[in-house]
Protein backbone atom coordinates (compact mmCIF):
# COMPACT_ATOMS: atom_id res chain seq x y z
CA UNK A 1 0.00 0.00 0.00
CA UNK A 2 1.43 3.41 -1.34
CA UNK A 3 1.31 6.02 1.85
CA UNK A 4 1.25 9.83 0.98
CA UNK A 5 1.12 12.76 3.75
CA UNK A 6 -0.66 15.69 3.49
CA UNK A 7 -0.16 18.84 4.46
CA UNK A 8 -2.66 22.53 4.43
CA UNK A 9 -1.85 25.59 5.33
CA UNK A 10 -4.06 28.36 6.02
CA UNK A 11 -3.55 32.16 6.51
CA UNK A 12 -5.12 33.08 10.22
CA UNK A 13 -4.90 32.45 13.36
CA UNK A 14 -5.62 29.05 13.55
CA UNK A 15 -3.65 25.57 12.08
CA UNK A 16 -4.49 21.71 12.04
CA UNK A 17 -2.85 18.92 10.82
CA UNK A 18 -4.35 14.95 10.21
CA UNK A 19 -3.39 12.08 8.29
CA UNK A 20 -5.63 9.75 6.58
CA UNK A 21 -5.16 6.61 5.21
CA UNK A 22 -6.86 5.66 1.98
CA UNK A 23 -6.66 1.92 -0.06
CA UNK A 24 -4.33 3.60 -2.20
CA UNK A 25 -2.16 6.23 0.11
CA UNK A 26 -1.43 8.05 3.07
CA UNK A 27 -3.01 11.50 3.52
CA UNK A 28 -1.90 14.23 5.73
CA UNK A 29 -3.45 18.11 5.55
CA UNK A 30 -1.92 21.50 7.18
CA UNK A 31 -4.02 24.73 6.79
CA UNK A 32 -3.25 27.95 7.87
CA UNK A 33 -4.68 31.77 9.09
CA UNK A 34 -3.84 35.06 9.75
CA UNK A 35 -1.39 35.67 12.72
CA UNK A 36 -0.10 38.78 14.87
CA UNK A 37 3.01 40.19 15.86
CA UNK A 38 2.52 37.74 18.63
CA UNK A 39 1.07 35.09 16.02
CA UNK A 40 -1.87 33.36 17.87
CA UNK A 41 -2.38 30.63 15.67
CA UNK A 42 -4.11 27.30 15.65
CA UNK A 43 -2.52 24.10 14.05
CA UNK A 44 -3.74 20.75 13.83
CA UNK A 45 -1.78 17.45 12.68
CA UNK A 46 -2.21 14.13 12.32
CA UNK A 47 -0.80 10.84 11.12
CA UNK A 48 -2.01 7.68 9.70
CA UNK A 49 -2.11 4.46 11.25
CA UNK A 50 1.52 2.44 10.39
CA UNK A 51 2.88 -0.96 10.63
CA UNK A 52 3.53 0.00 14.59
CA UNK A 53 -0.23 1.61 14.98
CA UNK A 54 -2.38 -0.80 12.90
CA UNK A 55 -5.41 0.15 13.90
CA UNK A 56 -7.51 2.72 11.88
CA UNK A 57 -7.22 6.19 12.77
CA UNK A 58 -9.96 7.66 14.70
CA UNK A 59 -11.24 10.87 13.84
CA UNK A 60 -9.90 12.80 17.27
CA UNK A 61 -6.34 11.15 16.09
CA UNK A 62 -6.23 11.45 12.43
CA UNK A 63 -2.68 12.93 11.00
CA UNK A 64 -3.56 16.57 9.10
CA UNK A 65 -1.49 19.28 9.60
CA UNK A 66 -3.79 22.96 9.26
CA UNK A 67 -1.43 26.39 10.53
CA UNK A 68 -2.92 29.37 10.06
CA UNK A 69 -1.23 32.81 8.96
CA UNK A 70 -2.41 35.93 10.18
CA UNK A 71 0.27 38.16 12.55
CA UNK A 72 -1.18 40.49 14.55
CA UNK A 73 1.02 43.38 16.32
CA UNK A 74 -2.16 44.24 18.53
CA UNK A 75 -6.20 44.33 18.32
CA UNK A 76 -5.88 44.15 14.28
CA UNK A 77 -4.14 41.84 12.44
CA UNK A 78 -0.65 43.17 11.21
CA UNK A 79 -0.68 40.82 7.89
CA UNK A 80 -3.05 38.25 6.13
CA UNK A 81 0.13 37.33 3.81
CA UNK A 82 2.03 35.30 6.48
CA UNK A 83 3.16 31.91 5.55
CA UNK A 84 2.19 29.80 8.56
CA UNK A 85 3.79 26.25 6.91
CA UNK A 86 7.59 26.61 7.13
CA UNK A 87 9.06 25.04 4.51
CA UNK A 88 12.07 23.77 6.40
CA UNK A 89 13.70 21.92 3.92
CA UNK A 90 12.62 19.61 0.71
CA UNK A 91 11.03 16.44 3.39
CA UNK A 92 10.18 18.74 6.12
CA UNK A 93 7.37 21.06 6.97
CA UNK A 94 6.96 23.63 10.19
CA UNK A 95 3.36 25.29 11.63
CA UNK A 96 3.55 28.54 13.28
CA UNK A 97 1.59 29.36 16.59
CA UNK A 98 2.60 31.75 19.23
CA UNK A 99 5.51 34.45 18.25
CA UNK A 100 6.18 34.60 14.95
CA UNK A 101 9.40 35.94 14.80
CA UNK A 102 10.65 32.72 17.23
CA UNK A 103 8.61 30.37 15.02
CA UNK A 104 9.97 31.40 11.94
CA UNK A 105 13.79 32.02 13.54
CA UNK A 106 13.95 28.25 15.23
CA UNK A 107 12.75 26.58 12.83
CA UNK A 108 14.44 28.21 9.98
CA UNK A 109 17.75 27.40 12.45
CA UNK A 110 16.32 23.17 12.36
CA UNK A 111 16.60 23.60 8.60
CA UNK A 112 20.54 24.62 9.05
CA UNK A 113 21.11 21.37 11.77
CA UNK A 114 19.40 19.10 9.26
CA UNK A 115 21.96 20.13 6.71
CA UNK A 116 24.96 19.68 9.08
CA UNK A 117 23.31 16.27 9.89
CA UNK A 118 22.90 15.63 6.10
CA UNK A 119 26.59 16.45 5.75
CA UNK A 120 28.02 15.03 8.51
CA UNK A 121 26.21 11.31 8.34
CA UNK A 122 25.20 11.27 4.29
CA UNK A 123 21.82 10.60 4.73
CA UNK A 124 18.88 12.92 5.47
CA UNK A 125 17.90 13.20 8.88
CA UNK A 126 14.78 11.47 10.19
CA UNK A 127 11.61 13.67 11.15
CA UNK A 128 11.99 12.03 14.98
CA UNK A 129 15.28 13.32 15.10
CA UNK A 130 14.35 16.38 13.79
CA UNK A 131 11.69 16.92 16.22
CA UNK A 132 14.56 15.92 18.98
CA UNK A 133 16.88 19.12 17.73
CA UNK A 134 14.06 21.56 17.99
CA UNK A 135 12.88 20.84 21.22
CA UNK A 136 16.77 20.38 22.63
CA UNK A 137 16.84 23.71 21.53
CA UNK A 138 13.34 25.54 22.84
CA UNK A 139 14.56 23.58 26.05
CA UNK A 140 18.03 25.15 26.06
CA UNK A 141 16.02 28.44 26.55
CA UNK A 142 13.05 27.55 28.74
CA UNK A 143 11.58 30.45 30.87
CA UNK A 144 13.37 33.12 28.61
CA UNK A 145 9.88 34.47 27.14
CA UNK A 146 9.83 32.54 23.91
CA UNK A 147 6.71 31.70 22.54
CA UNK A 148 6.28 28.48 20.19
CA UNK A 149 3.87 25.97 19.53
CA UNK A 150 4.62 24.23 16.59
CA UNK A 151 3.94 20.81 14.52
CA UNK A 152 6.69 19.06 11.97
CA UNK A 153 5.47 16.62 9.67
CA UNK A 154 7.18 14.35 6.97
CA UNK A 155 7.91 11.45 5.60
CA UNK A 156 11.10 9.26 6.90
CA UNK A 157 12.04 5.99 4.70
CA UNK A 158 11.17 2.63 5.72
CA UNK A 159 8.79 4.18 8.01
CA UNK A 160 6.08 6.43 6.79
CA UNK A 161 4.87 9.64 7.87
CA UNK A 162 5.84 11.29 11.15
CA UNK A 163 4.05 14.47 13.35
CA UNK A 164 5.30 15.77 15.93
CA UNK A 165 4.13 18.85 18.44
CA UNK A 166 7.12 21.10 19.89
CA UNK A 167 6.54 23.94 21.71
CA UNK A 168 8.57 26.70 23.45
CA UNK A 169 8.46 24.61 26.64
CA UNK A 170 11.06 22.04 25.07
CA UNK A 171 7.38 19.71 25.51
CA UNK A 172 7.75 17.19 22.55
CA UNK A 173 5.23 14.93 21.65
CA UNK A 174 4.23 12.58 18.77
CA UNK A 175 0.51 12.09 17.71
CA UNK A 176 -2.00 11.57 14.87
CA UNK A 177 -3.64 14.70 15.16
CA UNK A 178 -2.61 18.21 16.98
CA UNK A 179 -4.55 21.34 17.01
CA UNK A 180 -2.87 24.29 18.02
CA UNK A 181 -3.57 27.99 18.59
CA UNK A 182 -6.83 30.23 19.24
CA UNK A 183 -8.39 28.40 16.36
CA UNK A 184 -7.92 25.14 16.97
CA UNK A 185 -11.28 23.74 19.00
CA UNK A 186 -13.69 25.44 16.20
CA UNK A 187 -11.14 23.34 13.92
CA UNK A 188 -11.47 20.55 16.22
CA UNK A 189 -15.28 20.19 16.19
CA UNK A 190 -15.26 20.08 12.21
CA UNK A 191 -12.49 17.77 12.24
CA UNK A 192 -14.04 14.91 15.13
CA UNK A 193 -17.16 15.21 13.23
CA UNK A 194 -16.46 14.66 9.61
CA UNK A 195 -13.10 12.72 9.34
CA UNK A 196 -12.84 8.88 8.57
CA UNK A 197 -9.70 7.18 8.40
CA UNK A 198 -10.37 6.19 5.01
CA UNK A 199 -10.98 9.79 3.37
CA UNK A 200 -9.39 9.85 -0.42
CA UNK A 201 -7.14 12.47 -1.17
CA UNK A 202 -9.44 14.82 -2.43
CA UNK A 203 -12.00 14.42 0.69
CA UNK A 204 -9.13 15.03 2.93
CA UNK A 205 -8.21 18.30 1.31
CA UNK A 206 -11.73 19.09 1.33
CA UNK A 207 -11.91 18.30 5.16
CA UNK A 208 -8.55 20.63 6.12
CA UNK A 209 -10.27 23.82 3.84
CA UNK A 210 -13.68 23.33 5.45
CA UNK A 211 -12.02 22.79 9.38
CA UNK A 212 -10.17 26.00 8.39
CA UNK A 213 -12.76 27.99 7.28
CA UNK A 214 -14.88 27.50 10.29
CA UNK A 215 -12.01 28.26 12.81
CA UNK A 216 -11.55 31.92 10.63
CA UNK A 217 -15.22 32.52 10.60
CA UNK A 218 -15.77 31.68 14.78
CA UNK A 219 -11.96 33.00 15.71
CA UNK A 220 -12.01 36.93 15.17
CA UNK A 221 -7.57 36.31 15.05
CA UNK A 222 -7.63 34.06 11.92
CA UNK A 223 -8.39 34.48 7.93
CA UNK A 224 -6.50 34.74 5.42
CA UNK A 225 -5.74 32.17 2.54
CA UNK A 226 -6.23 28.29 3.36
CA UNK A 227 -3.01 27.01 1.63
CA UNK A 228 -2.77 22.74 1.30
CA UNK A 229 0.39 20.88 1.38
CA UNK A 230 0.80 17.14 -0.02
CA UNK A 231 3.43 15.32 2.16
CA UNK A 232 4.89 12.09 0.25
CA UNK A 233 7.82 10.02 0.61
CA UNK A 234 9.51 12.14 -2.86
CA UNK A 235 8.83 15.47 -0.20
CA UNK A 236 6.12 18.37 0.05
CA UNK A 237 4.35 20.12 -2.63
CA UNK A 238 1.97 22.59 -2.12
CA UNK A 239 -1.74 21.80 -3.76
CA UNK A 240 -3.59 25.44 -3.08
CA UNK A 241 -4.52 28.32 -1.60
CA UNK A 242 -7.14 29.61 -1.05
CA UNK A 243 -8.71 32.80 0.40
CA UNK A 244 -11.56 31.71 3.01
CA UNK A 245 -13.64 34.31 1.89
CA UNK A 246 -14.61 32.82 -1.02
CA UNK A 247 -14.95 29.38 0.98
CA UNK A 248 -17.73 31.16 2.91
CA UNK A 249 -19.68 31.60 -0.71
CA UNK A 250 -19.19 28.35 -2.10
CA UNK A 251 -20.17 27.15 1.24
CA UNK A 252 -23.02 28.69 1.71
CA UNK A 253 -24.04 30.42 -1.60
CA UNK A 254 -27.17 31.90 0.07
CA UNK A 255 -26.20 33.67 3.42
CA UNK A 256 -29.17 33.19 4.96
CA UNK A 257 -28.22 29.27 4.52
CA UNK A 258 -25.06 29.26 7.47
CA UNK A 259 -26.62 28.81 11.22
CA UNK A 260 -25.27 31.85 12.49
CA UNK A 261 -27.51 34.38 9.68
CA UNK A 262 -29.80 36.34 11.72
CA UNK A 263 -33.55 37.20 10.86
CA UNK A 264 -35.90 39.82 12.32
CA UNK A 265 -38.05 37.75 15.03
CA UNK A 266 -41.01 40.08 14.48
Amino acid sequence: MVRATRLCEESASCSVCWCAEGRGEMRAGVVTGRTRGKAETAGLWGVPRSSHNPRPCSPSLTPRPAPSSLPSLSTPPASQTVKKVIEINPFLLGTMAGGAADCQFWQRNLGVQCRLHELAHGTRISVRAASKLLANTMYSYKGMGLSMGTMVAGWDPHVGPGLYYVDSDGQRTRGRVFSVGSGSLYAYGVLDARYKWDLSVEEACELGRRAIFHATFRDAVSGGTVSVYHVTEAGWTKVSGTDVGGLFYEYYPKPGDHPCHGSDPI
